[in-house]
Formats: structure tokens, C-alpha cells, sequence
């Protein structure tokens, strides 16, 4: 088992694991706003499909351990090669130039990542660690988004969310070898699109709960 521990430990297994942890994030990133947009269809049906997701019992747990565990691996891994870099470049670029594919989520991905670590954390007390004694999901979250500084930060968040993936996504396929001149514009579209999908389907719906209080 040397091999494989040398192998993640390596700087190209260190990419791989954050790729691969990067690329599961971006599946639930999907199935969560799926199953966040039945908040249009109302009480009853966000209700419905949080007893559904609740009702998977011991799947629902393994699920979020292995989220955990990917979270875990995912932020010690990013800080090791943040640091790695910041050790072999301890002086930074006097110019510093968009060429070569550089872009705002490039240049960010460590600080939108510690950002977004910080959000998780703030959502997670606010959503999952309150007392469901009483209330149900739906009223949980109607009542956290009729703050509209609750509303602003959740959009912010999810902001930040949509510049991390933007880059993050075409990264990870770059990583396991899809870096082609045959596949690699549709990819960068594809991260594109899905940054967009992540800031507008998370962010809009906020501002909708909000404005039909």
C-alpha cells in the first residue's frame, strides 16, 4: 500500500483527490438546488421532499459522511498545495497578466474556497443544527430568508460559489486528462453554464421567499 499513500501524497495525487472531491461537490451542488427548487411549489412540497430525503435513513447518513469525508480532503488538500505554492513562489509576480487562460476564478480559488468553508459552516448551523422541534424545514428556511441580510449573504455566497466552480469544474476535467483542443472550449463553456446555474437557481431563490413573505 506504500505505492498508493506515495501516489496521494505526490503533487499529481494531491490534484487528483482535489479534482475528484471537486467534481462529486459540483453533483450534489446539482441534486441540492433540484431538490431546493420544490420551495416554489410551497409548504407542502418542500416538506414533502424533505421527508423524502429523511426517510432514506441510513443512505441519507453514508451520504453525508462521505461528504464530510470529501469536504475534509478537499480543504486539507487545497491548503497543502496553496502552501506548497506559496513556499516555492515566496515573491509574487510584479505584473500580473490574464494571459495564458488566467481568470478571476484561477486567481481566487483559495480565498472563495475559504469562503465558501466559512458559509457551510454558517448554513449548516442555521439549517441543520436547529431545533426541528415543533416547525418543519419549510418554516425554518421561510423565516431565515425574511432577513434580508440573510437573503444578501446567501446571494453573496453563492456568488463566490459560482466564481469557485467556474474554474474549479474545467480544472478537475483538466486533471483526469481531458485537456484537448477537441474538448476543452465546450468545457469551459460547460463551467460557465454551470457556475451560472449555481448562482441564479441558489440565488433567486432566496429573493423569491423574500419578496412573497
Amino acid at each position: 500500500m506504500n505505492w498508493l499513500a506515495d501516489t496521494l501524497t505526490s503533487s499529481i495525487g494531491k490534484k487528483w483527490l482535489m479534482a475528484l472531491t471537486g467534481l462529486s461537490f459540483c453533483v450534489f451542488l446539482f441534486t441540492h438546488l433540484a431538490g431546493n427548487l420544490t420551495l416554489y411549489g410551497g409548504r407542502a412540497a418542500f416538506n414533502a421532499y424533505a421527508e423524502q430525503l429523511h426517510s432514506l435513513g441510513a443512505l441519507l447518513l453514508v451520504a453525508e459522511l462521505g461528504l464530510l469525508l470529501f469536504a475534509l480532503i478537499h480543504v486539507v488538500t487545497g491548503l497543502t498545495l496553496f502552501l506548497q505554492n506559496l513556499k516555492a513562489r515566496p515573491v509574487r509576480y510584479q505584473v500580473n497578466k490574464s494571459g495564458g487562460g488566467r481568470t478571476i476564478g484561477s486567481a481566487t480559488m483559495p480565498y472563495t474556497g475559504l469562503l465558501l468553508l466559512l458559509f457551510v459552516v454558517f448554513h449548516l448551523i442555521n439549517f441543520s443544527f436547529v431545533d426541528k422541534t415543533g416547525t418543519t424545514i419549510y418554516d425554518i428556511v421561510t423565516q431565515a430568508f425574511a432577513d434580508p441580510l440573510y437573503v444578501l449573504l446567501y446571494v453573496a455566497a453563492m456568488i463566490v460559489a459560482a466564481i469557485h466552480v467556474s474554474h474549479g469544474l474545467w480544472s478537475a476535467f483538466q486533471t483526469i486528462g481531458a485537456n484537448h483542443l477537441k474538448y476543452m472550449p465546450a468545457i469551459r463553456i460547460l463551467s460557465i453554464l454551470f457556475a451560472l446555474v449555481v448562482a441564479c437557481g441558489f440565488g433567486f431563490l432566496p429573493i423569491y421567499l423574500l419578496i412573497s413573505a
